[in-house]
């Protein structure tokens, strides 16, 4: 089983609602880290203009490269829901950052205070267990963001690997389906890393 996030760009706005929801629900402190971030995409020139926002987080990835960067084993992935989890107690620390080199979605985030471990989304594990939704999910007064069984979620809204200001790996298979934001011209700019060749 591995759970994920659908992402509807065509409805998020910008709000950063699900960043102060998830901010207040973790008790995350003001500060460079943030679970959730908003990316502001922008196209095009006057009057021919085009915008876009992406909640970026961790996508629980089906083959995180956080795992294996990780040299103490501090980053794992749960077997009964493929949530990818981080225990502090063993991280290395703001010294460390093989995690953040590794990860192409900048998910592991670091404080600024002296040896500030890693920390990150973890597509709220605990409120799963009262059967409820991630707190980004359900402050979204937008509704656009879902999680749940991902293969749940593509049945629902469709297998879409691209989004605007979003690179899908097919290495790493992030977790996530979208709806995009199409420009004016119905398009949007598709960006997949592709596994190289073997030799």
């Amino acid at each position: 089983m591995q759970y994920g996030f659908y992402i509807d760009q065509t409805r998020c706005t910008g709000c950063f609602t699900c960043v102060v929801a998830c901010r207040d629900w973790h008790d995350v402190p003001a500060g460079p880290v943030s679970w959730i971030r908003i990316k502001t995409i922008e196209k095009g020139q006057y009057p021919d203009l085009f915008v876009a926002f992406l909640p970026v987080t961790c996508y629980h990835c089906f083959q995180p490269a956080c795992i294996p960067a990780c040299p103490t084993g501090a980053i794992t992935k749960r077997d009964e829901d493929g949530i990818v989890t981080v225990d502090t107690e063993i991280c290395l620390g703001i010294d460390c950052q093989l995690c953040l080199e590794a990860c192409p979605y900048d998910a592991p985030q670091f404080g600024s205070e002296e040896n500030a471990k890693m920390q990150k989304c973890d597509l709220c594990v605990d409120r799963w267990a009262e059967g409820k939704k991630p707190v980004c999910v359900d402050g979204c007064p937008m509704r656009a963001l879902d999680a749940g069984h991902i293969d749940e979620l593509k049945a629902k809204y469709g297998d879409v690997k691209c989004a605007e200001g979003f690179v899908y790996s097919e290495d790493l298979a992030p977790s996530v389906t979208f709806k995009p934001k199409q420009d004016a011209k119905g398009l949007v700019t598709q960006k997949i890393l592709m596994s190289p060749p073997a030799l």
